[in-house]
């Protein structure tokens, strides 16, 4: 991958793999799933799981979701503690790696205990974006990004309650549609012209605006937020939004700080090959802090969803364990918002966008076509079509516009040609 820009990361292993001393800092989706890849591809050596939070390695899309609405909020742990003693896996919670030594190999934690290494996989994820306009706000300002976070937002969430939520994004979205199930009144702000921007989706961004209009959200598009009183906030075009709470969703920032230390280049994430190796040997990179080349978007990009960070940890895990596996699938994510589900595969923004079925009635597909090629879409309460959708974007089989546009034409048919 080398064409692309930079020179592309290697991977050297001069030891026995099986019996590598192998931490993994960070005990997220990709931490979690990567230990437990690690033992499945039969590596015998040490692995310790190092996480900040106090909870065990968790599943990350119930924090906007389940968490939020369901009457006794259990969370669905990846596994329970005993079973990461039965599998071998020193688990590390409420620990905090400040320090990384690439020379020595070894990592510091906060407290100062030492962690002695052969191979090292970052899963440091990513970190919110904070609205600087909002700090030491009068308001109640929220960011939703660990288990803490969602289990105090939900007590918050009472009914007749003014909730403010700054960003159009998934998690906006998705905690706009908890909140309104809880009895709040919402008003979602987005900076750009449509909900969902970075999808680059002018009929999702239609119906998700006719969706959450339809229970009675208030929906700001275009807007950006000056300042906050203990009332509300302020809108740089002098609204005002009466609110009770405000919630901020938007975006993350990778945490690299652990990569600058071990000299790597980690300006927009750590940069991996298709097996997961970084330009450093015996350092790898998974889920939302890896930098991956994405065949779909014809570019470098850190990949920040579920998939990505179970399915490339565990293609990593396996690569390290001995087994070079790549991992080249294209993104992938969903979204349930009150009684929808929208599924997002690849880069709908990058090609001529196809519509079938019916927006306002909240059953269609949109598929992105370029040059030929099916480089993405989205289907809303369609799960089958996403199903032949993922299969046409990672296969790049031709296709022809004019059967996509056919109304009668049977998507599965495109992977016959």
């Amino acid at each position: 991958m080398a064409q692309h820009g930079k020179a592309a990361p290697r991977e050297r292993m001069t030891l026995n793999p099986q019996q590598a001393r192998i931490v993994i800092v960070g005990a997220g989706q990709a931490g979690a799933r990567a230990a437990e890849a690690l033992r499945a591809a039969g590596h015998r050596g040490s692995i310790t799981l190092v996480g900040e939070e106090e909870h065990l390695p968790y599943e990350r899309p119930q924090l906007s979701k389940a968490i939020l609405i369901d009457r006794d909020p259990n969370p669905t742990l990846i596994r329970q503690s005993p079973e990461w003693n039965e599998l071998d896996v020193a688990l590390l919670t409420s620990s905090r790696v400040v320090a990384a030594d690439g020379q020595k190999r070894i990592v510091g934690l906060a407290n100062g205990q030492e962690l002695a290494f052969d191979c090292l996989l970052l899963t440091t994820g990513t970190r919110v974006r904070r609205l600087i306009e909002l700090d030491n706000a009068p308001l109640p300002v929220r960011y939703l990004r660990g288990m803490g976070d969602a289990l105090a937002l939900r007590e918050e969430l009472q009914p007749g309650r003014r909730v403010a939520l700054i960003g159009g994004g998934v998690v906006g979205l998705e905690v706009a549609s908890a909140a309104i199930g809880r009895g709040c009144l919402v008003t979602i702000v987005e900076k750009a012209d449509r909900l969902l921007p970075q999808i680059g989706s002018a009929s999702l961004g239609r119906y998700l605006q006719q969706l959450h209009a339809s229970r009675d959200a208030e929906i700001i598009c275009g807007g950006s937020v000056r300042q906050a009183t203990s009332r509300g906030l302020e809108l740089g075009d002098g609204r005002f939004i009466p609110a009770d709470l405000a919630l901020v969703g938007v975006g993350v920032e990778p945490v690299t700080e652990l990569a600058r230390q071990l000299g790597l280049d980690a300006e927009r994430g750590v940069r991996v090959t298709s097996t997961g190796a970084t330009a450093a040997d015996g350092i790898f990179a998974a889920g939302d802090v890896a930098e991956q080349w994405s065949r779909s978007h014809d570019r470098w990009m850190r990949v920040e969803n579920w998939a990505n960070a179970q399915n490339q940890a565990i293609a990593t895990a396996k690569s390290m364990a001995g087994v070079s596996t790549a991992y080249d699938a294209p993104p992938w994510f969903w979204s349930d918002q009150y009684d929808a589900n929208i599924q997002v595969v690849g880069n709908p923004a990058g090609g001529d966008e196809i519509v079938r079925g019916d927006v306002a009635a909240g059953c269609f597909v949109s598929i992105s076509v370029r040059d030929g090629e099916v480089i993405g879409g989205i289907t809303v309460n369609s799960a089958r079509d996403m199903a032949v959708l993922r299969r046409l974007v990672a296969s790049r089989k031709p296709v022809r516009k004019s059967d996509l546009e056919n109304p009668a034409f049977e998507l599965k048919r495109s992977l016959a040609a």
